[in-house]
């Protein structure tokens, strides 16, 4: 058999594999959506936000906020695609874009094979392969930077609604209609979801769930406290959003005083892979070495698992949370 065409068989059945697995786990965490919106439709999932006592509340958000940090930490992101796609709001499906990245992958392989040699195919495949999933994951974090910019005006302009003698739901709908997306379509969605019979803490705790920000967390928690205890929202909200100002604030300042380490840290991970590139192209029986022969082999593992250390370790020295 042909080495092209076993790198072709080879990387279109384990990427096939992985598609399948991925399709099942969507389709799997898709039903128990399904059940969980039909439940609140019926009227048995508005239990959820309706906790007698306000300490019961504030614990439970608590307990929420520590087990998404706990998840977002334990499962691969690969496996939350439809989620991801939810958060990117992109008009693309799933299973068009996985179409895409697996002709890519082929194409890459086909051209890594044909320039370089057959070992370098499943590297040239896998690069290709991944980037519109890495153009998914940077649409899905700009939106998620841009909700996070404009949540402190939404507040504002909630509490001016509610001293205005507004309603806290023609606060949301007053959002929707006056501030630019993202942020409109997700306050649309929940007072769309309160005006068809689901109760405006599921309809908030909904937003939690597609949209991973801390402070519209505390947004929530602060509505069902004050729901069920009472007291001025609109001076809560007034102090949250002037809060997630100064966060912003002091963000910028450790971006500023982070930015020389983050700059290392990239020429430090991209300068061996851009001089291996070189001389791959260069002189490629000089680097051959390094995937035919067996201390070869061994010095290639030993590189990429120093070179994976060295960048958790810059990552955790410039990642400073506020």
């Amino acid at each position: 058999m042909s080495p092209i065409l076993l790198a072709i068989i080879t990387f279109v059945g384990v990427t096939g594999l992985v598609g399948g697995l991925a399709m099942f786990l969507r389709n799997s965490q898709g039903s128990s959506r399904q059940a969980q919106r039909l439940d609140q439709i019926i009227g048995r999932g508005s239990m959820r936000g309706k906790e007698s006592s306000a300490d019961m509340i504030l614990k439970q958000a608590l307990q929420e906020v520590k087990g998404a940090n706990i998840l977002e930490r334990l499962t691969p992101e690969f496996f939350k695609v439809s989620k991801m796609f939810e958060q990117a709001d992109v008009a693309i499906r799933p299973p068009v874009l996985f179409g895409i990245a697996l002709g890519m992958g082929l194409v890459g392989s086909i051209i890594s094979t044909v320039m370089v040699n057959i070992y370098v195919a499943p590297v040239g495949g896998a690069l290709l392969f991944s980037i519109p999933f890495v153009w998914l994951w940077w649409k899905r974090g700009s939106r998620l930077k841009k909700f996070a910019a404009q949540l402190p005006e939404a507040m504002e302009l909630i509490s001016r609604a509610l001293r205005a003698g507004h309603s806290l739901a023609s606060g949301l709908h007053v959002v929707a209609d006056e501030m630019p997306d993202p942020i409109s379509k997700e306050f649309a969605r929940v007072y769309e979801e309160q005006n068809l019979g689901i109760s405006l803490e599921d309809a908030l705790a909904n937003m939690c769930e597609r949209v991973p920000n801390l402070d519209l967390r505390f947004f929530v928690t602060s509505v069902n406290i004050q729901r069920q205890t009472g007291g001025d929202l609109a001076e809560i909200l007034d102090r949250i959003g002037y809060v997630i100002r100064e966060r912003f604030k002091i963000l910028g300042q450790v971006k500023a005083l982070t930015a020389e380490g983050r700059l290392s840290g990239i020429v430090l991970i991209a300068l061996p892979i851009g001089l291996f590139l070189l001389m791959l192209h260069m002189k490629p029986d000089y680097v051959e070495l390094l995937w035919t022969d067996e201390l070869g082999i061994k010095m290639s593992i030993g590189a990429i698992v120093l070179m994976i250390i060295g960048s958790y370790a810059i990552k955790k020295i410039i990642d400073i949370k506020v």
